[in-house]
Protein backbone atom coordinates (compact mmCIF):
# COMPACT_ATOMS: atom_id res chain seq x y z
CA UNK A 1 0.00 0.00 0.00
CA UNK A 2 1.44 3.41 -1.04
CA UNK A 3 1.47 6.81 0.55
CA UNK A 4 -1.81 7.84 -1.08
CA UNK A 5 -3.56 4.75 0.28
CA UNK A 6 -2.24 5.55 3.72
CA UNK A 7 -3.45 9.14 3.53
CA UNK A 8 -6.80 8.03 2.13
CA UNK A 9 -7.19 5.60 5.00
CA UNK A 10 -6.51 8.40 7.46
CA UNK A 11 -9.07 10.68 5.84
CA UNK A 12 -11.92 8.20 5.45
CA UNK A 13 -13.97 8.26 8.62
CA UNK A 14 -16.96 6.06 7.67
CA UNK A 15 -16.88 2.36 8.46
CA UNK A 16 -19.62 0.27 6.86
CA UNK A 17 -20.28 -2.97 4.97
CA UNK A 18 -22.57 -3.52 2.01
CA UNK A 19 -22.90 -7.27 1.52
CA UNK A 20 -23.46 -8.39 -2.08
CA UNK A 21 -22.31 -12.01 -1.75
CA UNK A 22 -25.31 -13.61 0.01
CA UNK A 23 -23.01 -16.22 1.58
CA UNK A 24 -20.62 -14.17 3.74
CA UNK A 25 -21.06 -14.61 7.48
CA UNK A 26 -18.16 -12.48 8.74
CA UNK A 27 -16.26 -9.70 6.91
CA UNK A 28 -13.26 -7.76 8.26
CA UNK A 29 -13.19 -4.06 7.43
CA UNK A 30 -9.92 -3.26 5.57
CA UNK A 31 -7.84 -0.37 6.97
CA UNK A 32 -4.23 0.62 6.51
CA UNK A 33 -2.43 -1.18 9.32
CA UNK A 34 -5.83 -1.43 11.05
CA UNK A 35 -5.71 2.28 11.98
CA UNK A 36 -9.09 3.86 12.76
CA UNK A 37 -9.63 7.56 13.55
CA UNK A 38 -11.26 8.56 16.78
CA UNK A 39 -14.59 10.20 15.94
CA UNK A 40 -15.18 8.12 12.80
CA UNK A 41 -18.74 7.07 11.91
CA UNK A 42 -19.69 3.43 12.18
CA UNK A 43 -22.76 2.42 10.14
CA UNK A 44 -24.25 -0.94 11.12
CA UNK A 45 -27.24 -2.00 9.05
CA UNK A 46 -30.11 -4.27 9.99
CA UNK A 47 -29.08 -7.94 10.23
CA UNK A 48 -25.51 -6.83 11.04
CA UNK A 49 -23.37 -6.52 14.14
CA UNK A 50 -19.98 -4.78 14.28
CA UNK A 51 -17.36 -6.31 16.56
CA UNK A 52 -14.12 -4.51 17.53
CA UNK A 53 -11.18 -6.81 18.24
CA UNK A 54 -8.01 -5.53 19.86
CA UNK A 55 -4.91 -7.69 20.00
CA UNK A 56 -6.96 -10.83 19.59
CA UNK A 57 -9.55 -9.92 22.23
CA UNK A 58 -13.18 -8.96 21.56
CA UNK A 59 -13.61 -5.41 22.85
CA UNK A 60 -16.87 -3.72 21.89
CA UNK A 61 -19.98 -4.92 20.01
CA UNK A 62 -22.23 -2.45 18.17
CA UNK A 63 -25.84 -3.25 17.20
CA UNK A 64 -27.59 -1.84 14.07
CA UNK A 65 -27.49 1.95 13.81
CA UNK A 66 -25.03 4.82 13.23
CA UNK A 67 -22.39 5.21 15.92
CA UNK A 68 -19.66 7.79 16.54
CA UNK A 69 -16.46 6.17 17.71
CA UNK A 70 -15.60 8.02 20.91
CA UNK A 71 -14.39 6.98 24.32
CA UNK A 72 -17.97 7.18 25.60
CA UNK A 73 -19.21 4.70 22.95
CA UNK A 74 -16.26 2.32 23.30
CA UNK A 75 -15.68 1.92 27.03
CA UNK A 76 -14.04 -1.51 26.81
CA UNK A 77 -11.64 -0.63 24.01
CA UNK A 78 -10.76 2.69 25.65
CA UNK A 79 -9.98 0.92 28.90
CA UNK A 80 -7.81 -1.64 27.11
CA UNK A 81 -5.88 1.05 25.26
CA UNK A 82 -5.49 3.25 28.33
CA UNK A 83 -5.31 6.46 26.26
CA UNK A 84 -4.19 9.57 28.09
CA UNK A 85 -3.77 12.19 25.40
CA UNK A 86 -7.17 13.09 23.95
CA UNK A 87 -7.52 10.19 21.57
CA UNK A 88 -6.95 12.36 18.52
CA UNK A 89 -4.38 10.15 16.77
CA UNK A 90 -5.43 7.00 14.93
CA UNK A 91 -5.54 3.82 16.99
CA UNK A 92 -5.32 0.22 15.87
CA UNK A 93 -8.16 -2.25 16.11
CA UNK A 94 -9.85 -4.76 13.84
CA UNK A 95 -13.49 -4.29 12.91
CA UNK A 96 -15.50 -7.39 11.97
CA UNK A 97 -18.99 -7.15 10.55
CA UNK A 98 -21.06 -10.21 11.44
CA UNK A 99 -24.12 -11.08 9.38
CA UNK A 100 -26.96 -12.06 11.72
CA UNK A 101 -29.63 -12.82 9.13
CA UNK A 102 -30.81 -16.38 8.46
CA UNK A 103 -28.82 -18.34 5.88
CA UNK A 104 -31.51 -20.55 4.37
CA UNK A 105 -29.58 -22.22 1.55
CA UNK A 106 -27.89 -24.82 3.76
CA UNK A 107 -28.43 -28.33 2.41
CA UNK A 108 -27.95 -31.70 4.10
CA UNK A 109 -28.30 -35.35 3.14
CA UNK A 110 -27.27 -38.82 4.25
CA UNK A 111 -24.40 -40.27 2.22
CA UNK A 112 -24.94 -43.68 3.87
CA UNK A 113 -28.28 -45.17 5.00
CA UNK A 114 -29.38 -44.72 8.60
CA UNK A 115 -30.28 -47.99 10.35
CA UNK A 116 -33.57 -48.04 12.22
CA UNK A 117 -35.48 -50.80 14.01
CA UNK A 118 -39.15 -50.86 12.97
CA UNK A 119 -41.91 -52.85 14.67
CA UNK A 120 -43.48 -53.89 11.35
CA UNK A 121 -40.51 -54.35 9.01
CA UNK A 122 -37.75 -55.15 11.47
CA UNK A 123 -34.42 -53.45 10.70
CA UNK A 124 -34.75 -50.97 7.83
CA UNK A 125 -32.28 -48.66 6.09
CA UNK A 126 -33.44 -45.10 5.57
CA UNK A 127 -32.05 -42.22 3.54
CA UNK A 128 -33.08 -38.61 4.02
CA UNK A 129 -32.29 -35.15 2.76
CA UNK A 130 -33.46 -31.60 3.31
CA UNK A 131 -32.34 -28.10 4.27
CA UNK A 132 -31.85 -25.97 7.36
CA UNK A 133 -31.41 -22.33 8.30
CA UNK A 134 -28.41 -21.04 10.23
CA UNK A 135 -28.11 -17.80 12.21
CA UNK A 136 -25.38 -16.18 14.30
CA UNK A 137 -26.71 -15.42 17.78
CA UNK A 138 -23.45 -14.68 19.60
CA UNK A 139 -20.89 -12.88 17.36
CA UNK A 140 -18.17 -12.90 20.02
CA UNK A 141 -18.30 -16.69 20.42
CA UNK A 142 -18.35 -17.16 16.66
CA UNK A 143 -15.20 -15.07 16.20
CA UNK A 144 -13.45 -16.88 19.01
CA UNK A 145 -14.43 -20.46 18.14
CA UNK A 146 -14.69 -20.58 14.34
CA UNK A 147 -13.59 -17.42 12.52
CA UNK A 148 -10.27 -16.54 14.11
CA UNK A 149 -8.42 -14.09 11.85
CA UNK A 150 -10.20 -15.05 8.64
CA UNK A 151 -10.92 -11.79 6.74
CA UNK A 152 -13.98 -13.27 5.01
CA UNK A 153 -15.77 -16.21 6.61
CA UNK A 154 -18.27 -17.83 4.23
CA UNK A 155 -20.99 -20.42 4.66
CA UNK A 156 -19.00 -23.00 2.69
CA UNK A 157 -16.40 -23.04 5.46
CA UNK A 158 -18.91 -24.21 8.05
CA UNK A 159 -21.54 -26.03 5.97
CA UNK A 160 -19.79 -29.41 5.88
CA UNK A 161 -19.26 -29.31 9.63
CA UNK A 162 -22.93 -28.56 10.17
CA UNK A 163 -23.99 -31.29 7.72
CA UNK A 164 -21.96 -33.90 9.58
CA UNK A 165 -23.46 -32.72 12.84
CA UNK A 166 -26.97 -33.04 11.39
CA UNK A 167 -26.42 -36.59 10.12
CA UNK A 168 -24.90 -37.68 13.43
CA UNK A 169 -28.10 -36.65 15.24
CA UNK A 170 -30.55 -37.86 12.57
CA UNK A 171 -30.26 -41.56 13.42
CA UNK A 172 -30.95 -41.06 17.12
CA UNK A 173 -33.82 -38.67 16.31
CA UNK A 174 -35.52 -41.26 14.07
CA UNK A 175 -34.90 -44.09 16.52
CA UNK A 176 -36.23 -42.21 19.56
CA UNK A 177 -39.22 -40.73 17.73
CA UNK A 178 -41.17 -43.97 18.22
CA UNK A 179 -42.80 -43.58 14.80
CA UNK A 180 -43.25 -46.54 12.40
CA UNK A 181 -41.38 -46.25 9.12
CA UNK A 182 -44.61 -45.89 7.13
CA UNK A 183 -45.71 -42.95 9.33
CA UNK A 184 -42.47 -40.96 9.22
CA UNK A 185 -43.78 -38.72 6.43
CA UNK A 186 -46.56 -37.49 8.71
CA UNK A 187 -44.06 -36.71 11.50
CA UNK A 188 -41.34 -35.01 9.44
CA UNK A 189 -42.19 -31.55 10.75
CA UNK A 190 -42.18 -32.69 14.38
CA UNK A 191 -38.86 -34.50 13.96
CA UNK A 192 -37.44 -31.41 12.26
CA UNK A 193 -38.43 -29.19 15.19
CA UNK A 194 -36.80 -31.61 17.62
CA UNK A 195 -33.58 -31.66 15.62
CA UNK A 196 -33.59 -27.86 15.41
CA UNK A 197 -33.63 -27.57 19.20
CA UNK A 198 -30.97 -30.28 19.69
CA UNK A 199 -28.60 -28.75 17.15
CA UNK A 200 -29.06 -25.25 18.55
CA UNK A 201 -28.09 -26.46 22.03
CA UNK A 202 -24.99 -28.23 20.71
CA UNK A 203 -23.88 -25.23 18.62
CA UNK A 204 -24.44 -22.69 21.42
CA UNK A 205 -20.71 -22.59 22.37
CA UNK A 206 -19.97 -21.55 18.78
CA UNK A 207 -22.55 -18.76 18.76
CA UNK A 208 -24.69 -20.44 16.07
CA UNK A 209 -28.37 -21.39 16.18
CA UNK A 210 -30.48 -23.54 13.84
CA UNK A 211 -33.87 -21.76 13.84
CA UNK A 212 -35.41 -24.04 11.22
CA UNK A 213 -34.74 -27.63 10.15
CA UNK A 214 -36.58 -29.12 7.18
CA UNK A 215 -36.81 -32.80 6.22
CA UNK A 216 -37.80 -32.92 2.57
CA UNK A 217 -37.89 -36.68 2.15
CA UNK A 218 -37.27 -39.94 4.00
CA UNK A 219 -36.98 -42.96 1.71
CA UNK A 220 -36.34 -46.70 1.91
CA UNK A 221 -34.17 -48.81 -0.42
CA UNK A 222 -35.65 -49.30 -3.94
CA UNK A 223 -36.31 -53.02 -3.44
CA UNK A 224 -38.31 -52.32 -0.27
CA UNK A 225 -40.32 -49.62 -2.04
CA UNK A 226 -41.12 -52.06 -4.87
CA UNK A 227 -42.36 -54.63 -2.36
CA UNK A 228 -44.53 -51.96 -0.72
CA UNK A 229 -45.97 -51.02 -4.13
CA UNK A 230 -46.99 -54.65 -4.70
CA UNK A 231 -48.52 -54.80 -1.24
CA UNK A 232 -50.44 -51.61 -1.95
CA UNK A 233 -51.70 -53.01 -5.26
CA UNK A 234 -53.05 -56.10 -3.48
CA UNK A 235 -54.77 -53.86 -0.96
CA UNK A 236 -56.42 -51.87 -3.75
CA UNK A 237 -57.68 -55.06 -5.44
CA UNK A 238 -59.21 -56.23 -2.16
CA UNK A 239 -61.16 -59.51 -2.51
CA UNK A 240 -59.19 -61.40 -5.16
CA UNK A 241 -62.07 -63.81 -5.97
CA UNK A 242 -64.54 -60.95 -6.51
CA UNK A 243 -61.96 -59.12 -8.60
CA UNK A 244 -61.51 -62.22 -10.81
CA UNK A 245 -65.25 -62.53 -11.37
CA UNK A 246 -65.44 -58.85 -12.24
CA UNK A 247 -62.60 -59.22 -14.76
CA UNK A 248 -64.34 -62.28 -16.26
CA UNK A 249 -67.59 -60.39 -16.71
CA UNK A 250 -65.74 -57.54 -18.43
CA UNK A 251 -63.97 -60.02 -20.73
CA UNK A 252 -67.29 -61.57 -21.76
CA UNK A 253 -68.79 -58.14 -22.44
CA UNK A 254 -65.78 -57.01 -24.46
CA UNK A 255 -65.77 -60.24 -26.48
CA UNK A 256 -69.47 -59.83 -27.30
CA UNK A 257 -68.86 -56.29 -28.56
CA UNK A 258 -65.82 -57.29 -30.65
CA UNK A 259 -66.82 -58.28 -34.22
CA UNK A 260 -64.69 -60.70 -36.16
CA UNK A 261 -65.95 -64.27 -36.66
CA UNK A 262 -63.45 -66.73 -35.23
CA UNK A 263 -61.95 -64.16 -32.93
CA UNK A 264 -65.41 -63.39 -31.59
CA UNK A 265 -66.23 -67.06 -31.09
CA UNK A 266 -62.89 -67.67 -29.46
CA UNK A 267 -63.31 -64.73 -27.12
CA UNK A 268 -66.85 -65.75 -26.21
CA UNK A 269 -65.72 -69.32 -25.66
CA UNK A 270 -62.98 -68.23 -23.30
CA UNK A 271 -65.35 -65.87 -21.53
CA UNK A 272 -68.00 -68.58 -21.12
CA UNK A 273 -65.46 -71.04 -19.79
CA UNK A 274 -64.18 -68.49 -17.34
CA UNK A 275 -67.76 -67.66 -16.39
CA UNK A 276 -68.53 -71.31 -15.75
CA UNK A 277 -65.47 -71.61 -13.54
CA UNK A 278 -66.50 -68.49 -11.65
CA UNK A 279 -70.04 -69.86 -11.23
CA UNK A 280 -68.74 -73.21 -10.05
CA UNK A 281 -66.48 -71.47 -7.53
CA UNK A 282 -69.48 -69.53 -6.19
CA UNK A 283 -71.69 -72.66 -5.93
CA UNK A 284 -69.03 -74.99 -4.56
CA UNK A 285 -69.68 -75.66 -0.87
CA UNK A 286 -66.85 -75.25 1.58
CA UNK A 287 -64.72 -78.36 2.12
CA UNK A 288 -65.70 -80.76 4.86
CA UNK A 289 -63.88 -80.74 8.12
CA UNK A 290 -62.69 -84.35 7.54
CA UNK A 291 -61.61 -85.87 4.21
CA UNK A 292 -63.97 -88.43 2.59
CA UNK A 293 -62.96 -92.13 2.47
CA UNK A 294 -60.79 -93.25 -0.41
CA UNK A 295 -62.79 -94.77 -3.30
CA UNK A 296 -62.47 -98.53 -3.84
CA UNK A 297 -61.62 -100.13 -7.17
CA UNK A 298 -59.25 -99.36 -9.96
CA UNK A 299 -61.52 -98.60 -12.96
CA UNK A 300 -61.54 -95.17 -14.65
CA UNK A 301 -64.24 -94.03 -17.05
CA UNK A 302 -64.75 -91.08 -19.36
CA UNK A 303 -68.07 -89.80 -17.95
CA UNK A 304 -69.47 -86.52 -19.22
CA UNK A 305 -66.33 -85.86 -21.26
CA UNK A 306 -64.02 -85.99 -18.23
CA UNK A 307 -61.95 -88.70 -16.60
CA UNK A 308 -63.54 -89.97 -13.40
CA UNK A 309 -62.67 -92.75 -10.98
CA UNK A 310 -61.36 -94.97 -9.67
CA UNK A 311 -64.59 -97.06 -9.47
CA UNK A 312 -65.33 -100.60 -8.41
CA UNK A 313 -67.59 -102.89 -10.46
CA UNK A 314 -70.64 -102.12 -8.33
CA UNK A 315 -70.24 -98.39 -8.91
CA UNK A 316 -69.81 -98.96 -12.66
CA UNK A 317 -73.00 -101.04 -12.66
CA UNK A 318 -74.85 -98.20 -11.02
CA UNK A 319 -73.59 -95.75 -13.67
CA UNK A 320 -74.65 -98.23 -16.36
CA UNK A 321 -78.13 -98.50 -14.88
CA UNK A 322 -78.50 -94.72 -14.86
CA UNK A 323 -77.30 -94.47 -18.44
CA UNK A 324 -74.18 -92.48 -17.59
CA UNK A 325 -72.03 -95.48 -18.58
CA UNK A 326 -72.73 -97.12 -21.93
CA UNK A 327 -71.05 -99.82 -23.94
CA UNK A 328 -69.36 -97.07 -26.00
CA UNK A 329 -67.96 -95.28 -22.91
CA UNK A 330 -64.18 -95.48 -22.78
CA UNK A 331 -62.77 -97.24 -19.71
CA UNK A 332 -59.28 -98.07 -18.47
CA UNK A 333 -57.47 -99.63 -15.59
CA UNK A 334 -53.91 -100.54 -14.79
CA UNK A 335 -52.69 -103.27 -17.12
CA UNK A 336 -54.73 -102.18 -20.18
CA UNK A 337 -52.80 -100.92 -23.20
CA UNK A 338 -55.25 -98.08 -23.99
CA UNK A 339 -58.70 -96.70 -23.33
CA UNK A 340 -61.30 -99.22 -24.63
CA UNK A 341 -65.09 -99.06 -25.06
CA UNK A 342 -66.71 -100.69 -22.05
CA UNK A 343 -68.74 -103.11 -24.23
CA UNK A 344 -65.51 -104.64 -25.56
CA UNK A 345 -64.06 -105.40 -22.11
CA UNK A 346 -64.93 -108.98 -21.04
CA UNK A 347 -64.58 -108.21 -17.33
CA UNK A 348 -67.37 -105.62 -17.54
CA UNK A 349 -69.93 -107.91 -19.21
CA UNK A 350 -71.80 -108.35 -15.93
CA UNK A 351 -72.02 -104.55 -15.54
CA UNK A 352 -74.38 -104.37 -18.52
CA UNK A 353 -76.31 -107.57 -17.65
CA UNK A 354 -79.44 -105.61 -16.72
CA UNK A 355 -79.01 -103.07 -19.45
CA UNK A 356 -80.62 -103.91 -22.82
CA UNK A 357 -78.45 -103.51 -25.88
CA UNK A 358 -79.17 -100.68 -28.31
CA UNK A 359 -82.08 -101.14 -30.72
CA UNK A 360 -81.16 -102.44 -34.16
CA UNK A 361 -81.68 -100.05 -37.08
CA UNK A 362 -85.34 -99.75 -38.08
CA UNK A 363 -86.43 -100.31 -41.67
Amino acid sequence: MGLWDKLKGELVDIIEWLDDSRDTIVWRFPRYENEIKMGAKLVVRESQVAVFVNEGRVADVFPPGTHTLTTQNMPVLSTIKGWKYGFESPWKAEVYFVNTRQFTDMKWGTQNPVMMRDAEFGVVRLRAFGAFAMRVVDPAKLLTELVGTDPQFRTEEVQEYLRQLVVSHLGSALATAGVPALDLAAKQQTIGQTLSAVLTDELAPSGIAIPRFIIENISMPPEVEQALDKRTSMGVVGNLDAYTKFQTANAIEDAAKNPGGAGEAFGIGIGMAAGQRATQSMNTPPPAATPPPLPAGDWFAALGGTQQGPFDLATLAGHAASGALTRQTLVWRNGMAAWTPAGQVTELSNVFAAVPPPLPPQA
